[in-house]
């Protein structure tokens, strides 16, 4: 019968049982010192990538929500920019947005330039 290997968050909760076992039976303190460095490495090469991937996606929502209120109408394009360019697109999509204030619109209650005609939401002038 072919074993399979633990991948992921489980091989990372196989580390620290074997970890925690051996240090509970007093066992040889180099198993558990392997154990304790293999749960370390696995939870970071793990932990990383997804707050990497977290911080990516909320970046992407930020900048098409903060395009929308601003009133670019392209705002699909800024968040492409930023998934293709990360950091750097970042930058250049805040050096070139419409400066000024946000404030909430009197009919929509969404967030729209202070001195916007018309709310890029509901299309109402103000």
């Amino acid at each position: 019968m072919k074993r399979s290997i633990p991948k992921g968050p489980a091989l990372t909760a196989l580390l620290c049982t074997t970890a925690l076992t051996a240090i509970a039976q007093n066992n040889n303190g180099a198993d558990a010192v392997s154990s304790l460095a293999g749960c370390g490495c696995c939870g970071t090469f793990f932990v990383i990538p997804i707050a990497l991937v977290a911080l990516n996606i909320a970046l992407l929502v930020w900048v098409a929500r903060d395009a929308k209120a601003r009133g670019m109408d392209s705002s699909v394009l800024w968040m492409l920019l930023v998934f293709c360019t990360s950091i750097v697109g970042l930058i250049i999509y805040l050096l070139s947005r419409p400066q000024g204030n946000l404030i909430s619109c009197p009919n929509c209650g969404n967030q729209k330039l202070q001195a916007a005609v018309r709310c890029p939401h509901c299309g109402i002038g103000s």
